[in-house]
């Protein structure tokens, strides 16, 4: 067997070409140029473009949206499909239509324009020294009801430097924020569909009741069930579907389609279709006490599953800010009641989360 010297062990250097990758012969435009043919290139204009109809479904209110003719948003449309090798709008002279890729390309969408608008924030606010530690609270209605000041004032003794921002949604959001990272952490209402993200546990728990005029029939009566309100027309949400259905109960309306009268996208908006008498509607009970008028009726409804109220974040960013938002509301949930809820949280104290912080 023949030894192996440190002669014949040596390497002998190899020419590198110009265009590829190396210490002397690099050439950076060539190299970025191959790398573009590879990779499609995505346009954050084309991207809103996009997001604009896929939430519309219709090119002519996006395009009245956009502040742009609707031709050329369609031109726009067919470009970026033709740049990503695939369909993600199904066209008819009637209806418009997302494919599952474009379903895909919309929820990442999202994200990616909300984090390109956050980072142009951080950038613009750390150029002018301006603090960045910030945390965006994402919710829907009352947030946490008679919660939610104490969560935020509890929070902020604990963490006095931290700016921390309330976002409200509409109910096209479920996710509120959470889903396009607008939002750090959130209060929600389930049922959601679960994503490989979403992290989620309940706070409270509370009964629905059922918002009429007060000029309605039902609104004379000390409660009801959802089988004698089956034939009155429904004020309902424009959200994704099993969300809308749940404010509905369809499940409990055994079989009964449902009469919807309006559609809206806010609480006030709901009220304001229930004052008109458009239709009735089922919330939760806190509702009462955040929204009350005169000329609305609460009534209570027997056979309805209670809903929940839960805090919500995403498990794939890691954040110390959230983690004690986290902490904090699980202290403050098992400390302070809702009335009429219950608690599904155990004994916190407010001092084991300062310890868990300083400690």
């Amino acid at each position: 067997m023949t030894a192996i010297t440190p002669r014949s062990c040596r390497v002998r250097p190899i020419p590198i070409q110009p265009g590829s990758i190396g210490n002397d012969y690099w050439s950076p435009p060539e190299a970025l140029s191959n790398l573009g043919n590879m990779y499609p290139q995505l346009d954050l204009r084309l991207l809103s473009y996009f997001v604009a109809v896929a939430e519309e479904l219709h090119f002519g209110r996006a395009a009245a949206r956009l502040h742009i003719a609707q031709p050329s948003l369609s031109v726009q449309i067919r470009k970026l499909e033709q740049n990503l090798g695939a369909v993600l709008l199904l066209r008819s002279s009637r209806h418009v239509e997302l494919t599952p890729a474009g379903q895909i390309l919309l929820d990442e969408s999202r994200r990616l324009l909300a984090n390109a608008e956050r980072a142009i924030n951080l950038t613009r606010e750390a150029a002018h020294g301006i603090s960045t530690r910030k945390l965006v609270i994402g919710f829907q209605g009352n947030a946490a009801a008679e919660l939610t000041p104490h969560i935020l004032s509890t929070f902020q003794s604990l963490y006095p430097d931290m700016q921390v921002q309330m976002h409200s949604h509409d109910f096209s959001d479920p996710y509120v924020g959470l889903a396009d990272g607008s939002s750090d952490v959130a209060f929600v209402r389930p049922p959601l569909l679960m994503q490989d993200w979403l992290g989620m546990e309940t706070l409270f728990v509370e009964p629905r009741v059922m918002v009429v005029s007060a000029n309605h029939p039902l609104a004379q009566l000390p409660e009801v069930s959802v089988q004698q309100v089956t034939n009155e027309f429904f004020v309902a949400r424009k959200a994704p579907e099993n969300w809308r259905n749940y404010w509905l109960a369809t499940e409990s309306r055994q079989g009964e389609p449902v009469r919807v009268g309006a559609d809206v996208a806010t609480v006030d908006e709901c009220f304001e279709a229930i004052l008109a008498e458009r239709g009735v509607a089922f919330s939760q009970a806190s509702t009462q006490r955040f929204y009350s008028r005169p000329s609305l009726a609460f009534v209570p409804v027997t056979d309805i599953p209670p809903t929940a109220l839960s805090i919500a974040w995403r498990t794939d960013v890691a954040s110390k800010a959230v983690r004690d938002f986290i902490d904090t509301a699980r202290a403050v949930a098992s400390l302070h009641t809702v009335p009429g809820a219950w608690s599904t949280r155990p004994y916190n104290s407010i001092t084991d989360v300062a310890h868990r912080t300083t400690g």
